[in-house]
């Protein structure tokens, strides 16, 4: 069973807060002692960081999912829960993370120690002692700990190396990252030995007053014509092509497949530049394999940069000190280019009407559900500030705009209302929960 995996799903549940405490002062000589609930912790975040300790999604494949801590409930004498620990999730550097619904790209993990919030954890409640006002001396009810968010996202590894060698099945391409790095992967005489690409580091010794370069070769498994539509799984493996710095195109000079070297590299160009146009832009270094099986090192009109043999070792010294200089050109290009800004602004939070049939409507939120994230709403104080929260928030226009009128049912989290633009008691009258929802 292979052990690279490069597409695989995350479940990420962030912890949920802790209740307030509802609570009131009991001492000696004390009579009428107030309230003194406490709030609850707030739960736990889920960050994705990148990791170079990480190779590979394998451990999301079976075991997608991943929870952070719950909040602590409030106290009495007004202590506050615990929060709930935060939780990092390792994943490989060149991990995108997609919607899994909807199929946005939601977050590039471009480079080691880049984080990102995958789920937010719940706020905690208030306990009573918050809610002491001139009006409300004895407040009997607090709030309810807010749900953390759960999210699934679709993860996909994208390889990040200096080189990638690009040739079709059985050109040698196996047997050349063996040969130049301490990479060992399957080598074989038959078409498509490898099934997933492999990562080989490349040390060129530099002069005297040169430091030494050290860089990552990226072995793609072998191309075909049609590979940029998909043809023999050509999409999963040319997305491994994207990051490469360099690219280096291997040829077959012996042309064992029956497609000459001049065929192959025209294919594997035009392949390319279907799938992605500007990898057709990267430093490219054309190279001929297979040299010790022709008498001609160089057959006429093949446009290779350099012929070498993998078996003889003919070629490599001149091959590993190009792809070097290569690959300082093009880190010394980024490091000079000015760097991209990318600012990402939170929407705020929205809340929304949805009409689920005829006369009821249901309102998502999460600021409209924690207006209504009380202990007890049959609590008349409990009721009116709820009832408060709502009109503040606009709750009423939405529901206008929805066409929501007079007498229809509103749904809230797991709590049912009745709508009225002029109620006596306001524009929502409540009626009792509905246990089979639950309270959110």
């Amino acid at each position: 069973m292979s052990s690279f995996v490069d597409r695989a799903q995350l479940h990420a549940k962030a912890g949920d807060g802790g209740a307030g405490a509802i609570s009131f002062r009991r001492e000696a000589h004390v009579s009428r002692g107030g309230p003194d609930g406490g709030n609850g912790g707030s739960g736990g975040d889920v960050w994705v960081v990148a990791s170079n300790n990480q190779a590979s999604l394998i451990g999301f494949r079976d075991h997608p999912h991943r929870r952070a801590d719950d909040g602590g409930h409030g106290g009495a004498k007004r202590k506050t829960g615990a929060s709930g620990a935060d939780l990092e999730v390792s994943l490989p550097v060149g991990t995108v993370l997609r919607d899994h619904r909807s199929g946005e790209t939601l977050c590039d993990l471009s480079e080691a120690g880049q984080r990102w919030l995958a789920a937010r954890g719940g706020r905690g409640g208030r306990g009573n002692a918050t809610f002491l006002s001139n009006r409300r001396r004895a407040p009997a009810f607090g709030e309810q700990g807010e749900r953390g968010e759960e999210r699934w996202f679709t993860l996909e590894l994208k390889l990040v190396a200096d080189v990638a060698i690009v040739g079709f099945p059985n050109v040698g391409k196996s047997t050349l990252i063996s040969s130049v790095s301490a990479a060992k992967p399957k080598v074989a005489d038959y078409p498509f030995t490898t099934l997933e690409p492999h990562l080989g580091v490349v040390r060129v010794a530099g002069g005297s007053r040169e430091p030494d370069v050290e860089f990552v070769v990226a072995d793609i498994p072998g191309l075909v014509e049609g590979a940029a539509e998909g043809r023999g799984l050509g999409h999963e493996f040319l997305r491994h092509v994207e990051r490469a710095r360099v690219l280096l195109v291997l040829v077959d000079l012996a042309a064992s497949g029956g497609v000459g070297p001049g065929e192959q590299l025209a294919t594997l160009l035009a392949e390319l530049g279907r799938y992605q146009p500007d990898l057709l832009d990267r430093p490219r270094f054309v190279v001929g394999s297979k040299a010790d099986l022709l008498a001609d090192r160089q057959p006429a009109g093949v446009p290779t940069d350099l012929d070498v043999s993998a078996a003889t070792g003919h070629g490599l010294p001149a091959l590993t000190k190009r792809l070097a200089e290569l690959v300082v050109a093009a880190r010394t290009e980024v490091e000079t280019a000015a760097p991209e800004i990318v600012i990402h602004r939170p929407l705020g939070e929205q809340i929304t009407a949805t009409r689920l049939e005829p006369g009821v409507f249901e309102i998502v939120g999460r600021a409209a559900e924690r207006a209504v994230a009380l202990s007890d709403l049959t609590d008349d104080q409990a009721m009116d500030v709820a009832l408060g929260r709502l009109k503040r928030l606009g709750v009423d226009r939405v529901l206008s705009r929805a066409g929501a009128r007079d007498g229809d049912e509103v749904r809230i989290g797991g709590l049912s209302f009745t709508w009225y633009r002029d109620g006596p008691d306001g524009l929502l009258e409540p009626e009792a929960p509905d246990p089979t929802r639950g309270a959110s």
